[in-house]
């Protein structure tokens, strides 16, 4: 009997010729390469340093696009835009030490967020490697334990015949679900090393399915079947599975209204009759959650920003699908089913039955209607003009990246993203600099559509350095800065809780001054004039900035005052 994985492709004649006669002058740092581009890789975003400059050096003879962002961090926040919009592992080269560590708090957005980052990191001499005090430059006891608590795997080489298999290992492990970062290193010396190995052709790392337990969405069918309130929250796994057309279906077979979580944003259309958009920070909507009898939770652990800041205590039956192993259960007791969001729900849809019941849409018209009174009652004209503004100038399909600052925050909310894969923030870790340097991985993706970053000023000096990056690969990104002359959340923050705000004043530079230095148009715009000034710089090719001088102030939350416990 024979199976599938006894066959062996056997090489043609050319092929074994080939083998036997590699091009000269290869080494280590060529095996990466080959590896990565034999994987279907085909940019690789990064910074050289010493101990790396095998791996760049072998980028000249590769087929592969290099984006050299101008800090570690930077270059992580685009390796994970270009992650999630392609759904690829992207790979990020950095040097040994201070480049790799300084990679670490966009790599902790990218687990956050289940981003596949391919993190390819030199190291020390081999024989410096073991945790002793040798001296050399960038030495660390034992650099990978900085990084286990942050991504999916560590991948360490010690032999350049190692190289192919352990990238192989890590792709697959980034690609697997739920996606995420991983981290390879690799000894200088070894990067270094002649190599007369073969040249790395295909590499065979296709991702496991992760395909739910048949007798756990039968219970699952069966209690939606039967519910009497059903409802849905749906989270970011549902957009990185692809699984919004299956969503849709399900609930109108269900009948059952749908909340996005932030991370979600889009997975459901904003104005479906059953949709009751991303509003999660607020009491009504937490009030309809807990009264459904059956609530199916799709892609997210129901974590801080998901569940109104743990204020949300369900009263019915919890189905919760999720490919995270560690968030099933995590916060609530359900019904765990440890699977893809999509094959989930295939299966869901192909074993529920259909309600007959009509109530939702009703359900859902009363609670928008109680949010927009809610919101109606605090004055907050612009705010809501202002993210008006950019919906109507941000072109359908385009690519929006939001820094952690208030306009943001409105937006998890109240911002329609016109479609799945289209909007996304920096909430899975809450890390600031995210919204530039995302944008620009995105903009290198797909450089047919202009992509929107917003941030605020504090957020932006993080990033600004990037501005250099943005006009040498002339990347199709419009930079919207909200200039309100500090940390205006943390300013908001601070005087509720103590009456006064301390260290959030910045004293900041003329952005559109600086921005023109770097050979990038800017200009400065009014919340009257903001959505000519961005549709005009969005509809122009390559960068550019705008600058919006304004305080704006956030929503009053409806959590507080409700025990968490």
């Amino acid at each position: 009997m024979t199976h599938d994985h006894d066959l062996v492709l056997r090489p043609t004649p050319a092929q074994i010729t080939a083998a036997l006669n590699p091009p000269p002058g290869r080494h280590g740092g060529d095996l990466v390469v080959e590896t990565l581009a034999g994987l279907g890789a085909t940019t690789v975003f990064g910074l050289p340093g010493q101990h790396a400059l095998g791996m760049f050096d072998a980028l000249h003879r590769s087929s592969l696009r290099y984006v050299g962002l101008r800090v570690e961090n930077n270059a992580g926040f685009a390796a994970d835009a270009y992650g999630r919009i392609t759904g690829e592992a992207a790979p990020l080269l950095l040097s040994t030490g201070p480049g790799a560590l300084t990679s670490l708090a966009a790599l902790q957005e990218a687990a956050a967020a289940s981003a596949p980052v391919l993190a390819i990191s030199s190291q020390i001499p081999t024989a410096g490697l073991g945790g002793g005090r040798h001296g050399y430059l960038h030495e660390l006891p034992d650099q990978a334990a900085s990084f286990r608590g942050v991504v999916k795997s560590v991948h360490t080489v010690r032999t350049p015949s190692q190289i192919p298999s352990a990238i192989a290992a890590a792709w697959k492990s980034a690609l697997t679900a739920p996606h995420g970062p991983v981290w390879v290193e690799i000894p200088q010396d070894v990067l270094l090393a002649e190599t007369s190995l073969p040249v790395v052709t295909a590499m065979d790392a296709t991702p496991e399915d992760l395909v739910p337990r048949p007798e756990l969405t039968a219970v699952a069918a069966g209690l939606l079947s039967r519910a009497a309130r059903p409802a849905v929250i749906a989270g970011g796994g549902v957009v990185r599975a692809d699984a919004s057309g299956k969503l849709l279906q399900l609930a109108e077979k269900l009948r059952a209204p749908v909340v996005t979580t932030f991370g979600g944003k889009g997975a459901f259309p904003w104005h479906h009759p059953l949709s009751l958009q991303s509003w999660l920070e607020d009491r009504h909507t937490t009030d309809l959650l807990e009264d459904a009898d059956v609530l199916l939770v799709v892609g997210s652990g129901l974590g801080e920003l998901s569940s109104n800041y743990h204020t949300f205590k369900p009263r019915g039956r919890v189905i919760q699908i999720e490919a995270d192993l560690g968030k099933l259960e995590s916060n609530h007791p359900a019904l765990g089913i440890h699977a893809d969001a999509r094959l989930a729900l295939q299966a869901l849809l192909e074993t529920v039955e259909e309600r007959a019941d009509d109530s939702a849409p009703e359900r859902v018209r009363d609670l928008l209607a109680r949010v927009s009174e809610r919101i109606a009652a605090q004055e907050l004209t612009l705010e809501q003009d202002v993210l008006a503004s950019v919906r109507r100038a941000l072109p359908a399909g385009s690519p929006s990246f939001w820094d952690m600052t208030i306009l943001a925050y409105w937006a998890w909310s109240a911002f329609d993203a016109q479609g799945p894969n289209t909007m996304h923030s920096a909430q899975g870790a809450g890390g600031l600099g995210y919204g530039f340097p995302a944008a620009l991985g995105a903009a290198a993706a797909d450089p047919t559509r202009p992509v929107l970053a917003v941030s605020g000023d504090g957020g932006a000096l993080y990033s600004i350095a990037e501005l250099a990056t943005a006009r040498q690969y002339d990347l199709n990104v419009t930079w919207l800065i909200v200039d309100d002359g500090g940390y205006g959340i943390l300013r908001e923050y601070m005087t509720d809780a103590f009456g006064q705000a301390t260290a959030t004043e910045l004293h900041r530079p003329d952005y559109v001054a600086l921005a023109e230095s770097f050979g990038v148009p800017g200009v400065r715009t009014t919340p009257q004039t903001l959505e000519q000034d961005l549709t005009k710089a969005l509809g122009t090719p390559g960068p550019s900035v705008v600058v919006l001088p304004a305080v704006l102030r956030m929503f009053a939350p409806t959590h507080l005052g409700r025990p968490a416990g």
